[in-house]
């Protein structure tokens, strides 16, 4: 998902899909640590999607 798409969300979907990936995150760590993931790139990917995300709320934040 690009930051413009992510910028037309509202604050509650951010959050709501910020919470999700943290949750697949952790159960790809776990995957990870007992050697059963598929595709590692996959961690890196959501850390970067998180953070895209957490960036767009800090922005509305310091608007306001």
């Amino acid at each position: 998902m690009k930051t413009s798409e992510i910028r037309k969300m509202t604050t509650e979907e951010i959050n709501t899909k910020i919470k999700e990936a943290k949750e697949e995150l952790w159960n790809l760590r776990f995957s990870s640590s007992t050697g059963q993931i598929e595709k590692p790139h996959k961690i890196k990917d959501l850390r970067h999607f998180i953070a895209r995300m957490k960036t767009v709320l800090n922005e509305r934040k310091d608007e306001k």
